[in-house]
């Protein structure tokens, strides 16, 4: 069964627990979540107009609200809600930007929400990013004075920064802090540095909300979705109040939520661990997690825990039902045993009983699915190799172009080859040399706020079909079976992509129907910060469905893997594919076939490590996980969770 990241169909109801500090609403998706604060925030702005008063709203920017400006702008045009009777103060704005750069807070304001519904420009307030230095202090003065006159914030929305700051409010920010230039944290300024073409060009400073301003608001909800911020939510939550990680000052707000969705609520006790907070229904999943969480906990391979260690770490409810701690590890031990194959195709002419793949056919056609062009080889190197030299019919589809993932530099190299190439061959190189300085001098004047020309995206994207089609040479797999799907979605020339779209499924549902596989492999890895990998996994699963009643589908598994972000957590996985040193150094040697990507990736985020050095870490500790168990020792282990469509 695929875990609850996808399939989880919660009620919408606070969660509260004596593990929480403050109040959690988790939501099955950002959907559901974004519907529900749109709503109060509506019945706010009504209940004001009703009385005669106006709503003043202090608003947040960035990804993670967008979905509820969307649908607030939903119930303006098609609900009649008004917005002549609010006035907004946003937290932040880069210091020193322009109003109409890419980048900028005041823009991102207009383009989701003010343009689009009724409000009156006097009454939208946003810093103020191209003050003089010298008038920033007088400034930041009128802003707190300005929510003053109006009595006051009723409703505050926040986001929550990995570093676990709100507005830029970043780590250290005291308690009695009010609206002032701040300078930006590196990992703020790190996880920016995709959307202004690298860490040189992102803002070093801010105009920001103080904390206290923030908490003097009647009403506060801060939103937080995926993995990436579950670690942090799961601090600020449950975790002590302190000035190093600023969201945590909201625990001893009167009134303020946590909005997350279940991705992002996965390290929070009530999901991490449920059994601690109340009685629960004990699913085989669960039983598998709360045993590997225990043996974990305590150091014991499984099959060496004991009555006393389940009653000890708060599963004396566990045992009760069960009766004695030999019989529950003999049935988790031998679960995950289970998913342990050297043969992730199936292994042919065996019993396939407890194996985590069928036997038959033995010769299957497979159907890898890669968001960008190395996720496959870096995610599933392993396995992907082993399944072609298991001679199954391998099919790679990469998803997206990865263009914006190559450097400038790196273009620019490629296209003086392409220009020298055509001189050592006596060709006409004159369209290609004009090519090559166009891009040299677009690329040497272009603003930070500037995205790549048409041409130099095709250069880059051109670049990385060929490292992929270079992976797939040295795997083994013919030219003819790797797939270019480039999907439109992708295609805006910035970290920010557009919703995936009818004629993105339509793609992946041609495909699909077209090699009817018997496997499909897709990046499960919501934990990826710039969500391409989500995109494209929603994508996949969507073109599922739309084939659900083809008969070939009926006998298509779907197999999830994770890239270099995160892993399955043990008790998820349901097929674990071992690797040998050798093995895994095969799988380096494949990665290594993506040259753009290597010494220096232009979205490498705060890990410094290359991909290659993420994967193997991966790979080795899922490897020690089993080990630690109690199962047999590997060098690593590549790991899957199977989707089964509902």
């Amino acid at each position: 069964m695929f875990n609850s990241l996808l399939l989880a169909q919660l009620d919408i109801a606070p969660s509260f627990t004596s593990f929480e500090r403050v109040p959690v609403q988790i939501f099955s998706d950002a959907n559901q979540a974004s519907a529900a604060v749109a709503r109060e925030l509506a019945e706010l702005i009504r209940l004001k107009q009703a009385t005669g008063d106006l709503a003043v709203l202090g608003l947040a920017t960035g990804s993670t609200p967008k979905k509820v400006y969307a649908e607030l702008v939903r119930m303006h045009r098609q609900n009649g809600l008004s917005f002549s009777n609010v006035v907004t103060f946003n937290l932040d704005e880069y210091y020193w930007i322009e109003p109409d750069a890419r980048q900028s807070y005041h823009r991102f304001m207009h383009e989701h929400l003010f343009s689009q519904v009724d409000i009156k420009p006097e009454n939208v307030h946003i810093p103020d990013g191209t003050l003089a230095i010298e008038n920033v202090r007088a400034y930041c003065h009128a802003y707190e004075s300005a929510i003053a006159q109006q009595g006051g914030l009723d409703f505050q929305l926040l986001g929550i920064g990995r570093n676990g700051h709100i507005g830029f409010n970043e780590p250290g920010s005291p308690l009695q802090s009010r609206t002032r230039l701040i300078t930006l944290d590196g990992l703020t300024r790190a996880d920016a540095s995709a959307d202004f073409n690298g860490l040189v060009h992102v803002p070093r400073r801010a105009i920001t909300m103080g904390v206290q301003t923030i908490l003097e608001a009647r009403r506060v909800v801060l939103l937080a979705w995926g993995e990436h911020k579950a670690a942090i939510v799961q601090r600020a939550v449950e975790g002590l109040v302190t000035e190093s990680l600023p969201a945590s000052y909201l625990q001893n707000h009167p009134n303020a939520t946590f909005v997350v969705d279940e991705a992002c609520a996965s390290e929070l006790t009530i999901r991490k661990a449920p059994w601690l907070v109340d009685s629960i229904q004990w699913t085989p999943k669960l039983i598998q997690k709360a045993v590997t969480h225990l043996a974990l906990q305590v150091g014991k391979p499984i099959l060496q825990l004991t009555n006393s260690d389940y009653n000890e770490h708060g599963l004396s409810e566990l045992l009760a039902q069960y009766g004695k701690a030999y019989d529950i590890n003999i049935s988790v031990f031998n679960a995950l045993q289970h998913t342990i194959t050297g043969w992730p195709g199936g292994k042919p002419n065996a019993d396939d009983t407890n194996r985590p793949e069928r036997a038959t056919p033995a010769q299957k056609r497979v159907l890898i699915f890669s968001p960008h062009p190395d996720d496959d080889i870096i995610s599933m190197g392993g396995t992907f190799q082993r399944l072609v030299d298991q001679g199954h019919e391998v099919h790679v589809a990469y998803q997206t172009s990865g263009n914006i993932a190559v450097a400038d530099d790196e273009a620019l190299r490629f296209m003086e080859f392409a220009a020298d190439f055509t001189d050592a061959f006596g060709t006409n190189r004159t369209e290609v040399s004009r090519l090559v300085e166009q891009a040299n001098r677009f690329l040497t004047e272009r603003k930070p706020t500037e995205i790549d020309t048409p041409e130099i995206r095709r250069v880059k994207g051109l670049i990385r079909r060929g490292e992929a089609r270079n992976t797939c040479r040295y795997v083994g797999v013919p030219a003819d079976r790797a797939h270019f799907l480039e999907m439109p979605f992708y295609e805006t020339g910035r970290v920010e992509k557009n919703p995936i779209g009818d004629g993105d499924i339509q793609i992946i549902a041609d495909l699909i129907q077209t090699i009817r596989p018997h496997q499909i492999y897709a990046a499960g890895d919501l934990a990826d910060p710039h969500g391409t990998h989500k995109v494209c996994l929603d994508g996949v699963l969507a073109a599922i469905d739309r084939l659900r009643d083809e008969p070939f589908m009926a006998d298509c598994w779907v197999w999830l893997y994770r890239g270099a972000w995160a892993e399955w957590d043990i008790y998820e996985i349901d097929m674990a594919v071992p690797m040998s040193p050798d093995q895994v150094l095969q799988k380096r040697q494949g990665i290594f076939k993506h040259q753009s990507q290597k010494d220096g990736v232009v979205f490498q985020g705060d890990d410094a490590r290359e991909f290659w050095q993420r994967a193997e870490d991966r790979n080795h500790h899922t490897a020690k996980r089993y080990s630690q168990l109690g199962m047999a020792q590997y060098a690593a282990i590549e790991a899957f969770v199977r989707y089964q469509p509902q």
